[in-house]
């Protein structure tokens, strides 16, 4: 069994609180993601798993055994850097050979370890080149080979994809999910990018000032983030703030209806509607249209209502008979508002 939990972890620094009492379980052979802006404590979360930082209280299991006391080297855990850190006068080979040759491992068990990991990470031929002579992606993928050879139980991955450029960065996904999927080892995921998070993962954790804020599978955690920074941190958000009137949110000009009490409100651009006579329904704002963005088989409207700027996303052809900027109409179902706590 190879989860992961930690229990009321945390850092500080003098005054400054790198982790604040996190509390979390990363699954046996889930694909787990991390977010958060920067300074949020997600690195430093990674690293006290993997060992690197020393907590100033609370626990850290690997299955059930507590390695809070276990070096570095004991804690049967893989890392991939952000910079990949391959030795640039060491082959390909050497590079993935390395841990097993500082374990004492047999060159029979070697080689064949080494082999088995680079069709894995299918660079099989290109055992004899050096880093230097590899692409991007070639490099991301030596270092991959390189933290599973040695089968740790935990897999941690820092940032991995950040120095690629967005078209590798998406076939590396690719290849990072087919990879862990294979070998069924339990990752953890540190990234910035919100669309990588939710492509990768199978479940995310959010962290804010140190602080665990926001937990659970990608598709529960977009669709109902709880919170504002929440709404705005994952993708984006329309945020809308009035006052409660039974069922109803009393708006500037407008009544729409309101999930659970709530007073503030997040509808995805995705889920609004743009029109230019108002619709049926309840949930109907005046706007002017202040841009239509094409992107391809996508377009953007950016909206002026009431002195906030919302943002409705939807096919280009959905949006072709508007008018370049106007007065419009904005409407949703009452299905896709969420009510959201404040910060």
């Amino acid at each position: 069994m190879s989860e992961v939990r930690v229990e009321g972890l945390s850092k500080h620094y003098g005054a400054a609180r790198a982790l604040d009492d996190v509390t979390l379980t990363f699954p046996d052979g889930g694909f787990f993601g991390l977010l958060g802006p920067s300074g949020s404590g997600k690195t430093t979360l990674l690293r006290a798993i993997a060992g690197f930082v020393e907590p100033t209280a609370g626990g850290v299991f690997i299955g059930d055994r507590p390695v809070v006391d276990v070096p570095v080297e004991a804690r049967e855990i893989g890392m991939v850097f952000q910079n990949y850190a391959l030795f640039p006068n060491m082959s390909v080979a050497d590079n993935v050979a390395f841990g097993l040759r500082v374990r004492g491992t047999a060159r029979g068990e070697i080689d064949k370890r080494v082999g088995d990991a680079l069709e894995l990470v299918q660079l099989g031929p290109l055992g004899a080149r050096r880093p230097h002579e590899l692409s991007g992606g070639q490099r991301q993928r030596v270092a991959m080979a390189r933290a599973i050879v040695t089968r740790p139980r935990v897999l941690l991955l820092d940032e991995p994809l950040s120095a690629l450029d967005k078209a590798l960065r998406v076939d590396m996904q690719i290849e990072l999910k087919r990879i862990q999927r294979e070998v069924g080892i339990t990752t953890i995921f540190v990234t910035h990018d919100q669309e990588e998070a939710l492509t990768l993962s199978d479940r995310i954790g959010i962290l804010k000032g140190g602080r665990l804020i926001r937990e659970g599978r990608p598709q529960e955690v977009y669709s109902d983030p709880g919170d504002v920074f929440t709404a705005r941190f994952l993708g984006e958000a329309n945020v809308i703030e009035g006052t409660g009137s039974g069922d109803w949110l009393d708006l500037p000009g407008a009544r729409v209806a309101r999930p659970e009490g709530a007073t503030t409100i997040a509808v995805r651009p995705e889920h609004l509607s743009v029109t230019v006579d108002r619709p049926d329904g309840p949930n109907a704002l005046q706007a002017r249209l202040r841009q239509r963005i094409f992107a391809g088989a996508m377009g953007t409207c950016v909206l002026d209502w009431n002195g906030q700027m919302l943002k409705a996303v939807a096919r280009h052809e959905e949006f072709s008979d508007l008018p370049e900027s106007g007065p419009v109409w904005v409407s949703w179902a009452p299905r896709h508002a969420r009510g959201l706590k404040a910060d």
